[in-house]
């Protein structure tokens, strides 16, 4: 009976790789905690570097641009989370906080536009064409980021996202230039909330990767003058 116990732990430490010996063991674990600070450290420099710029639409500083980041379409129209987004940013041009609304998304292919469909939702909503600008290579957070600043010329922003993703973009248009500030959007806790809640987890990854390496956007382009005509004509 001794022999058959014994004999299924060492069949369970060798399916296991568990060492026999207690420096093997010690080493093990020590190798298992430094993985998870590996793993984990992305996220908490997003955290850092985020602390103190996240606002409500209620109490955000003044801009003059607001960046709106694109969030899928759904026949041709804003998905919910996108159209939270646009409704955001609609309040806050009401409001006075910002000027301008820069509308960044993707339009790889010609039947999917983001910007368009952006811009459109916004007009519905109040805010007149000549106050957006449509940048149509925003395919990911740092693309967006980086062409805000360097296409655009974007200084100082307020970034409109959901709360599950405000802190890399915070932290992403921070690297990329642009002094930011972010108002999260509120959403029910739905299968789309928590998909992107542990989606941001390995995207904070990449998220340190760019910041690191600064690499061009997908498609970067010569520099457009849509936001500082838009704020000319705002005065």
């Amino acid at each position: 009976m001794r022999g058959g116990v014994l004999g299924r732990l060492s069949t369970v430490r060798t399916v296991l790789w568990w060492p026999a010996s207690r420096r093997g063991r010690r080493r093990l674990v020590q190798g298992a905690m430094l993985g998870c600070v590996l793993a984990l450290a992305p996220a908490t420099w997003m955290h850092a570097t985020a602390d103190g710029r996240l606002r409500t639409a209620a109490d955000v500083p003044a801009r003059d641009v607001a960046v709106v980041f694109g969030a899928g379409l759904w026949k041709g129209r804003p998905t919910p989370y996108l159209a939270h987004r646009l409704d955001t940013a609609a309040a806050l041009y009401r409001d006075g906080r910002v000027k301008v609304v820069l509308v960044t998304g993707d339009n790889g292919r010609v039947e999917y536009d983001e910007p368009d469909a952006m811009r459109a939702y916004l007009r519905e909503r109040g805010v007149p064409d000549g106050r957006i600008v449509s940048d149509f290579a925003g395919f990911d957070t740092w693309d967006s980021c980086v062409r805000a600043k360097k296409i655009f010329g974007v200084e100082r922003a307020v970034l409109v996202t959901q709360g599950f993703h405000i802190r890399r973009a915070v932290a992403l248009c921070q690297a990329a230039g642009v002094d930011s500030y972010g108002v999260g959007v509120d959403e029910r806790r739905d299968s789309v909330w928590y998909y992107g809640a542990v989606r941001e987890l390995v995207a904070a990854g990449k998220a340190a990767a760019d910041t690191a390496f600064t690499p061009d956007p997908t498609f970067l382009g010569g520099q457009e003058t849509g936001v500082a005509e838009a704020l000319a004509s705002a005065g």
